[in-house]
Order: structure tokens, then C-alpha cells, then sequence
């Protein structure tokens, strides 16, 4: 980064958050008489994983400053007024980023608990039911998913679910 002026700077910081953000990122040429292709690379791969830690992690003005490590002050000035200035941006494009993972995500959820008195093969049956509804958005394309089960499913659905839950606070 010192190898550009001050200056210019905070001008390379935010083309590269437009970048993360979804727009373009700044083109090598433009910065081949400054860097070369493998510095140019290496760039780019630390100032994304500086963007997205700072931002992803909520890191205070001096953990960013513990990040940038050596940079003198001038950029590091401008990495952190950079990173104030577009904080809820990166913040909003990393979590788009998450969210296309999966292309369906679960938009609404209704439940009903409903007793089974009878059925056509016995007359006595006393069987509670869970109707689970789910209203997921794929693709852009709202659509309704509809779910009866019974004790058994729906003691295997919330062991699922617990199983899931576990793994994401492990990693966070």
C-alpha cells in the first residue's frame, strides 16, 4: 500500500470495496507500473480478507489497526475512514454473499397441532399430528410447502435442528 501516495489511496480502497460490493474491482493495468502481477495478487487477497474481517467481525478502530500491522499512518488512516464510510455496505454485501449459499430461503413458517380420532383402517386411532407450513422463496419465486408428521417425525425434525443449531455456534 505505501507504495501508492496517500492521496491515492483511499481512491484503490473503495474501487476495491466497490468490488466486494458487487461492483467492479480495480483493474492491475491501471496500477502495473506501481505493482506487479503476483503483488497485485497478493493485494487484492489482503485487502478483501482485511474488508471482510473488519467488517464481518465488528473490529473497533484498534483491531483494525492491529490488522493493517505496519502500514504507516496515512494509510492506515485511510483503510480505517474507508472502512467507517462503507461499514453497513460491506456489511450488507457479505451478508448477501451468505444468503446465495442456498438459492431457497425460508421466507415464513405456520404451524398446527391437529388429533387424528380415526382413519379408514381403525376406528380408534388418537394419533396427534403436526401441519407444518413453509413458505420459501427460490429463485425469486415464492412457493408453499406443506408437512404432516407425526410424534416420532417430528421428535427426528428437532434432533435434526438441534444437530444444525450446534454447528453454527461452533462456528462462530
Amino acid at each position: 500500500m505505501e507504495r501508492i501516495s496517500p492521496t491515492e489511496c483511499p481512491k484503490l480502497l473503495h474501487r476495491f470495496v466497490d468490488g466486494l460490493c458487487g461492483r467492479s474491482y480495480p483493474k492491475r493495468v491501471e496500477y502495473s507500473e506501481v505493482w506487479s502481477l503476483t503483488e497485485w495478487g497478493e493485494l487484492t487477497n489482503a485487502l478483501t480478507k482485511l474488508f471482510r474481517v473488519a467488517v464481518g467481525r465488528a473490529c473497533s478502530d484498534r483491531e483494525i489497526q492491529e490488522l493493517v500491522g505496519d502500514l504507516d499512518s496515512a494509510h492506515a488512516n485511510g483503510i480505517l475512514q474507508c472502512v467507517h464510510a462503507r461499514r453497513e455496505e460491506v456489511r450488507q454485501a457479505l451478508v448477501d454473499q451468505t444468503n446465495e449459499i442456498s438459492s431457497t430461503q425460508l421466507q415464513d413458517f405456520n404451524w398446527q397441532i391437529k388429533l387424528a380420532l380415526s382413519s379408514d383402517k381403525l376406528s380408534s386411532l388418537n394419533t396427534p399430528l403436526l401441519n407444518l407450513s413453509l413458505d420459501l422463496k427460490e429463485n425469486g419465486i415464492q412457493r408453499a410447502v406443506n408437512v404432516e408428521m407425526n410424534k416420532e417425525e417430528l421428535h427426528t425434525l428437532i434432533s435434526a435442528l438441534e444437530a444444525a443449531n450446534k454447528v453454527v455456534l461452533q462456528l462462530k
